[in-house]
This record gives C-alpha cells, structure tokens and sequence, in this order.
C-alpha cells in the first residue's frame, strides 16, 4: 500500500524563508544600482557641461560697455555648441543670446535655475526640467563674479538628458535581468536540491509506515553515500532488526504456548486419572498427585519467569543484596538436578573451595542464575554425558564455570545466545528468555556472563562475580544461613504415566526440570 506524506510544507518554508529573502535583498540591490547609475551619470553631465562652458567664465571681465560683444564673440567661437546650449544672461537675468542661434523669450520668473542661483551662496544653481515639447533637460545657472567693473550678468548651460536617460535605462534593465537571472537560478536549483532531498524522505516515509504497519520486509534503496543514503541504510537496518525481532517473538508466543499447555495437559490428565482411580488404586492417586504438583511448579516458575522479563523490560527489577558465600546457594541449585542427571545417565558434579570470599548477591537472584544455567547444561547434554559445576576464585573475582558435553551451540549464534527470545536450538524446550533474564542479574551484581561454546563439543558458561570486603563479625554468621524455604525451587519430579493409565487427553506429560532455561 502506497503512503504518501506532505512535503509540500518544506518547499513553502524554503520560498518564504529563502526565495522570499533573496527576493527582497535583489528587489534592495537592483534599487541601489538604478539610483547609483541616475547619480553617476547625471554627475558626469553636469561635469562635462562645466567643463564645456568654463571659458564663459571670463565674461566676468568684460566692461558693461563691451559685455553684450565679448559674449557674442564667446557664443560664435563655442565648438561644443552640438552638446550643450549656452545663454548668456544680463545683470537683470534676461536672456541676451545663445549658442544655439535661436532668441529664447522666456522671463526671468521662468528660470528657476537663475533664481536659485541669485540665492545660492556660491552664486551656482542646477536643476532638471523640461522643455515646452516635453524633452527632459539638464540646466545650470552661473552668476559672472564681480571684479570691480559692476555684475555683467551671468551664463546659463543646457543639456539634453534623452540619451542619458535611455543610457541609464538599458543599464538598469540590464541589471534587473542580471538579479532576475539569479533569482530564477536560485528558485530552480533550490527546487531542484529540495526536490532531491523531498523524493528519498518520501520514500523513506512510505517504508516506514509500512513497516509500522507490520510489513517488516518493505526495504528502502540506496542511492547515495551522503546522509540521506546513511538514513536509508538505518531505516534497512531497522527493518531487519524488527524482522528479526517479529520473528524472536512468534518464536517466543509459540514457544512459551507449548511450555504452558505441557504441564496443563498433564495436570488435566492426571487429574482424571486420579479421579477415576479414587478408592480403587490409591498409588495411582497418590502418583497423579506429585506429578500435577511437579507440574504445577513448572507453570509456576515459568510464570515467574516471565514476570522477571517483564520487570527486566520495565526496569523494575530489583535485588536485596547483602555479603554472602556463595558455594551453600551453588550445592542448592547442583542438587535440585542431581536425580534429573542420574535418570538421564548425566554425570553431573560440583567442586568447590574449602576457603571461599564472600559476594554483594541476592541469594535468590544468584540461585535463579545458576539454575538457568545448570538447567540449560543438563538438557542440551545428551545421555551418558557430563555436566562439571566448579566454583574458584581469580584476579579479584569468585568465578562459577558449568562445562557440559552437550551438543554446543553454532558459531554464529554465540552473540546473540544472550538476546531476549532468541533460540539456537528450537528442538528443546524453553521460553527463550532465561539466560536473558540470567544475564541482565548478573548486570545488577555488577558482575558478567561469559558463554564459550563449539558445536558437537559443548558448552562452558563462566559467571564472574566481584569479591566484596570482609563482613564485619557479627554478618559472618549470616553468611551461610540457608535461603528460607518459601523461595527455595524444589526440583521437579513429573514422571510419565504408565501405559495403563487412562490420561483424558492423548499427549503425555514429560520429565522436566525446575526451572526454564535456554541455551540461546
């Protein structure tokens, strides 16, 4: 089933946070540049048309009587006439002539650059007008300095700005399709980089939902190697490892549902046996009743099991340690086999030290670990087996090995023996989860499990747990007292009915020991 999610939110967020942005500061720019071309060219006029009429300057000379020649003279030996327009004006601000060879009519009142000028401090005016048929001109009043001889007037030049302004457009435009370009080559690679990020997250969505929704097989391509590839590659992972677990866990629900209909169906069998069998055969009673017993304190030790899982998962695990020797809690746990072994011809044997160290332990917890351990030693080993407990010490630490001759456990299963509902061996019994629970224990204890195993060889599990400091003299005592009896785990002694026995339902119960393990 196809997934889609929105991405169109991270585009949106890119143009606002962006395009947006980058829009404002080209819109910024492209201003800055038009109003710099319109200062800078405009500038460059008004220098060139100084420097063209600079020479009018010297009417400034001329007596009054000779000030109306001087100017003509000036007017007709003017060579940048094609340029600029020149006027020269009388002291009363009236037009007397011009370059251009044409009588201008207007009155003072209409020459707001001579006006400005006669106010100016610098005796110097420029302003921007038009002309009566609209062209845009540039114009600059001069008032001539006065040497002694009376004002003579002042010059006036006029420039055109159609061509500067056409100039200054192009350039603009220019500039604007410059910002354009770049704002269009910004959208569309940032489209297209987004584009290439929103395509594998879509797709890594969609997997991921299927994968939510229980298709653990739904696996993602990579095509990188940056971090969109390294996504891809943990979501993979992911999805092995879900695969991986959904299948550890039917395992387990299966596994766990044949564990619990065992002891029920026997429990139920011997139970009408026993019921038939009432008055008439009373060793027939008296056997169905230790074997529902047995059986009764397997569902409940695998039940106790699971519980400990449980408060494992949820962290609520919780030991009550204390100084301790352990060799009294190890012979517990070795006994509550030692007739399981002899029935199955399993030389089964403990050694200990004659002077041992005491532990920080939970007497219970440590008795659960080394009944999982010893447990899982007892049934993967095969009749006519061994089965050695040995107890020493090293480098600080009080160790416990179990050695067995069993039918070992596969080379690439070792590292994952530990992990909660994994089975290397899914012929024999077990929930999958004891050395799970084991090792986490010995976590708690601050101490370690370490699992050495050769396939058709057998097993060696070492437990290493760190020496505590001496008791004080009044806990020695309490060093060797016994676990009390309610927490102790008797073994089991479910037994097979007899052939004759009438069981009401056709699967027989097996022997089995005390408490569930796995050797995982």
């Amino acid at each position: 089933m196809e997934m889609e999610i929105r991405t169109t939110g991270i585009t949106r967020r890119w143009i606002l946070n962006v395009v947006a942005i980058l829009f404002g500061v080209i819109v910024v720019l492209e201003t800055l540049i038009c109003v710099a071309l319109h200062v800078y060219y405009y500038e460059q006029v008004e220098n060139l048309a100084d420097e063209y009429t600079r020479a009018f300057s010297m009417l400034s000379t001329a007596e009054p009587s000779q000030y109306t020649d001087m100017a003509r003279q000036y007017a007709e030996q003017f060579k940048y006439r094609d340029r600029v327009e020149v006027q020269i004006l009388d002291s009363a601000g009236r037009v007397l002539l011009s370059t251009s060879g044409f009588e201008p009519d207007e009155e003072p009142a209409e020459l707001p650059d001579y006006a400005a000028a006669v106010k100016s401090t610098f005796g110097t005016a420029t302003r921007q007008l038009r002309t009566s048929r609209g062209e845009p001109v540039l114009c600059a009043t001069t008032l001539l300095a006065d040497y002694g001889n009376g004002s003579n007037g002042a010059y006036r030049w006029i420039i055109s700005l159609s061509r500067t302004n056409r100039h200054i457009l192009t350039l603009s435009l220019v500039s604007i399709a410059v910002g354009l370009a770049v704002l269009l080559f910004a959208l569309f690679s940032g489209l297209y980089f987004i584009n290439s990020i929103i395509r594998p997250v879509r797709e890594v969505s969609n997997v991921a939902r299927k994968i939510a929704m229980g298709e653990f097989d739904a696996r993602l391509e990579v095509k990188d190697n940056d971090e969109i590839g390294e996504l891809c590659d943990a979501i993979n992972y992911m999805a092995s490892e879900l695969q991986q677990a959904e299948g550890l866990k039917n395992d387990f629900i299966s596994s766990v549902s044949h564990e619990l209909r065992t002891p029920l169906t026997a429990i139920r069998g011997w139970g009408e046996t026993a019921k038939m069998s009432v008055g008439s055969d009373d060793a027939l009673v008296g056997k169905g009743i230790d074997v529902m017993l047995g059986e009764t304190d397997r569902l409940s030790k695998l039940v106790e099991e699971l519980l400990d899982f449980s408060r494992i998962s949820s962290g609520r695990l919780s030991i009550d340690t204390r100084p301790l020797h352990i060799s009294g809690i190890l012979q517990e746990a070795v006994d509550m086999y030692v007739e399981l072994a002899r029935q199955q011809n399993i030389e089964l044997s403990l050694v200990c030290p004659k002077q041992e160290s005491p532990v920080m332990g939970d007497p219970y917890r440590l008795k659960q670990v080394f009944i999982n351990i010893i447990d899982n030693a007892v049934k993967y080993t095969e009749r006519n087996g061994q089965v050695l407990v040995e107890q020493y010490e090293e480098e600080g630490c009080v160790l416990v090995k179990v050695s067995d001759t069993g039918v070992g456990i596969p080379a690439q299963d070792i590292d994952r023996v530990k992990e909660k509902f994994f089975k290397s061996n899914k012929t024999v019994r077990g929930s999958g989860i004891g050395l799970a629970v084991a090792d986490e224990i010995l976590k708690q204890h601050k101490g370690l499990l370490f699992i050495e195993s050769h396939e058709g060889v057998g097993t060696t599990v070492t437990i290493v747990l760190p020496i505590c400091e001496e008791p004080p003299a009044e806990e020695e005592a309490q060093l060797f007292a016994p676990i009390p009896a309610e927490s102790e785990a008797a073994p089991e002694t479910a037994e097979t009915p007899p052939e004759n026995a009438p069981p009401a339902d056709p699967a027989q119960p097996q022997p089995d020991t005390p408490q569930e393990g796995t050797k995982e």
